[in-house]
């Protein structure tokens, strides 16, 4: 598993139902592409839910780095290049996925925290307790799923967590879920990914 996230900061005053609107006609897109195994279509608004800024930031969690790579070099990142310019795209390789209790109902809102991972902290443990912090999450009421990365190049790790409400019991920062693409999340391998 890889996951994969953008984030594209709009000015204060953009209008949001712009972006709601460009979804709506794009993200059935990704519905059904190969290697892909959830793509949420994230977006938070200044001054709501404690959101200093209005932002896109689709996270994605990919089953195939060919998936992965026909997306960015193969036309679909293209046209979000061509609309906003081209983002600083981050991947983190996988730690861990987990389905929530709530893995049925609907995704409406999404938390990703990323954290250091501090030097002289053994590199086993870390990936470890992030790991089990997937799990913790996936067992929490309202939980979709839950998913940890981490990025070697910055040695940080990324917690993403998708919920059926607005009040999540996992620290970081919210999104609304405009659209959930997830043409492979059965194929998602769960636990550990070591």
């Amino acid at each position: 598993m890889h996951a994969m996230q953008y984030d594209i900061t709009l000015p204060a005053d953009y209008d949001m139902d712009t972006l709601h609107a460009r979804v709506s006609r794009v993200g059935r897109l990704l519905d059904d592409w190969e290697g892909l195994g959830l793509k949420a279509y994230l977006v938070r608004a200044r001054g709501v839910h404690g959101s200093p800024v209005n932002q896109y930031a689709p996270f994605y969690l990919w089953n195939t780095v060919e998936g992965m790579n026909a997306f960015l070099w193969g036309g679909g990142f293209q046209r979000l290049s061509d609309d906003f310019g081209r983002p600083t795209v981050r991947q983190w390789t996988g730690l861990a996925y987990e389905e929530g209790v709530a893995a049925g109902s609907p995704a409406l809102f999404a938390v990703r925290r990323r954290v250091p991972l501090p030097d002289g902290v053994a590199l086993s443990a870390a990936a470890r307790d992030a790991a089990a912090e997937a799990g913790r999450l996936a067992r929490e009421e309202g939980a979709v799923l839950a998913a940890t990365a981490v990025d070697t190049s910055r040695w940080e790790s990324v917690s993403f967590s998708l919920w059926e409400h607005g009040t999540p019991k996992a620290d970081g920062e919210l999104f609304r879920v405009l659209h959930l693409s997830a043409p492979g999340r059965t194929a998602l391998p769960g636990g550990r990914q070591w």
